[in-house]
Order: C-alpha cells, then structure tokens, then sequence
C-alpha cells in the first residue's frame, strides 16, 4: 500500500461521515451531495443555481454546519455594497485614528444567498477573495482565515430583480450544480411534518484544520498522463467546437482536474479514473464556457451550455 493509500484509509471513515451528515440534510438528493463535497475538498467555492425552496439554502447551511469554523451570511439585495461584504475604515474620534470594521466576508465559511441579486460592482467585491483568499481595502491587503469557502446561491437568471453574474465572477466558482425538485416520498413526508429545516440538526464533523489537512490529501491524488491528456483534449474541444463562442480557460482546465481528485478520494481511490473526469465535466466547464447561439444575448442559456459540453465529452475517446 502506497502513503498516499495509507493516509486516505484512515480518512475514509471521516469522509463517509461528512457524506452521511449531508444526505441526511438533503434526502434523496445525492448526486447534489456528492458534488458539493467535491468543491469543498477540493479547496475551490460551490455556485448552486436553482429555483426557489428546492434546497439552495438548505444544502448551504447543512454544509457549513458540518465543516465548523466561522459561518457568515449574506443575503444579496439590488441595494447591497462592496463595502457591505469586505468591510470599510471607520473614523474612531476617541482614538483619533480610521478602524477597520471586517465585514461577513472574514470568515470560514460565507453562505452567499441569491448572489445575483445584488448588482454586478457587488458581486465582484468578491473576485479578489475567490481567487487569492485576500482582500484590499483602503490599500491595506489583508488574508482571510483558512480555510475559505464561498458557497453561493442563486436564482435562474430569468427571474425578475436578477443580474447575470460576469463570466470573471462565474470563472471562480469551482462548479455549478443544480438540485431540483426532491423525490415524491420525500416531498410527502417534509408536507406531513410541516416544517423543512432539517439543516438545523447537521452535526459539525470537522473542524477548519481538520479540513485544511483533507484538502491537502487532493493533491496526493494520482492522474496519469493518458488521463492528464483525456482531459486536455476536452479542453481543447471547448475552444475548437463550433457550437461555443468561448472555450474553457486554463484556469478551468485546472479545475476540472481538481475536482477529479476530490471526487476520487471522495469514492475513497488514491487514483483517478476517466468517469471522474466525465462526470464532473459539465458541472466543472458549462458556466465557463458561452455558446455561439448566446453572442450578444443578456441571458445565456445554461441548458444548452451543458448539452455542449457533454456532447463534446461523448465524442472524445476514453484511454484505454
């Protein structure tokens, strides 16, 4: 048995548990589960785009609850400021001197609820953090705690009071999931019981080091160079297709293959395989690709980005 096997056998019970605390919080859905735990392994920040009081919120706060550390909420509104989510220098006349008050964002955990409701100078008040787990203010950079999680919510961007997220913004998310609407024994038992909080009694599994040290096991992951160049030639099909305008970016491709490691550790492997990089392909790369249909559209449209992504992946060869 190689390190790498070693140390993920004596994770594979805490890993199995922060699964179990999940799906108890968002019964009958666990593939949405599953995918939430890939971005949150794999160090990178989690988008959930779905209709209202399927879930969103739900899966956010369960989620938070189950890593520790320090949650803060923020629900995004048209009248939200940059200032609101980063903090602001505050003149302290006693002291004669500017304070700096630390906004929600100093945290471990940031539940980002309808992001696209805020206006796009609002939602990019987060890009810095995202990408560099740092933010200026006044001048001053200043790190945020580690770990740092942006779990964002939104509602579909055809709904009124909403603003598409910028392709820079939407590049940061690790992936992009959808829950919809739960199982119709589930759905019979949340109208029976009357209430639907079930995120209120998710136990706290980790904490913020315990996490850190999960998220370094990804790294030991192992990909071999047919997979390595499987991946690289869907990316490459991203940018040569002709059904999308823009490709996947190198930062994605990056993505995709992080996320394959977590999901391989996740299912409790050492290795890769090329299903991870199947199944983690659209939600991974179809928001951070634009269609060509969508040139000069406000809206783009997410079914038709995924249908192309997995278009591409069935037309690629899998290594033998």
């Amino acid at each position: 048995m190689t390190a790498a096997a070693a140390l993920l056998h004596e994770e594979l019970p805490l890993i199995q548990k922060l699964r179990h605390a999940l799906e108890g919080a968002l019964e009958g859905k666990p593939e949405a589960v599953e995918l939430a735990l890939v971005a949150l392994l794999a160090g990178g920040h989690l988008l959930i785009e779905d209709v209202p009081g399927v879930g969103k919120t739900t899966l956010a706060r369960a989620l938070a609850r189950c890593v520790g550390g320090e949650l803060r909420r923020v629900q995004f509104t048209s009248d939200l400021l940059p200032s609101d989510v980063v903090g602001v220098s505050v003149y302290d006349q006693r002291n004669a001197e500017f304070v700096l008050r630390h906004g929600p964002i100093f945290a471990n955990v940031l539940l980002a609820d309808e992001i696209n409701r805020a206006s796009p100078r609002t939602q990019s008040a987060l890009l810095e953090g995202m990408n560099e787990a740092q933010v200026s203010i006044d001048g001053n950079t200043i790190p945020l705690p580690d770990p740092f999680f942006v779990i964002a919510t939104q509602n579909p961007q055809d709904f009124a009071g909403t603003f598409p997220l910028p392709e820079s913004q939407l590049d940061r998310f690790l992936l992009r999931l959808r829950i919809g609407y739960p199982p119709p024994q589930v759905e019979m038992r949340l109208l029976l019981e009357g209430h639907s909080d079930t995120a209120r009694n998710v136990p706290t599994v980790l904490d913020p080091a315990r996490l850190v040290a999960l998220q370094r096991q990804v790294d030991r992951v192992m990909m071999d160079t047919a997979l390595l160049t499987y991946l690289h030639a869907i990316i490459n099909a991203t940018r040569t297709s002709s059904a999308l305008a823009l490709g996947a970016s190198t930062r994605g491709a990056m993505a995709l293959g992080k996320a394959a490691r977590a999901r391989a550790l996740l299912r409790g492997r050492s290795y890769c395989i090329a299903d991870d990089i199947q199944d983690l392909a659209v939600p991974v790369l179809a928001h951070r690709v634009r269609l060509a249909s969508d040139e000069g559209s406000f809206v783009p449209s997410r079914d038709e980005a995924e249908s192309a992504i997995h278009d591409i992946v069935t037309h690629i060869l899998i290594p033998l």
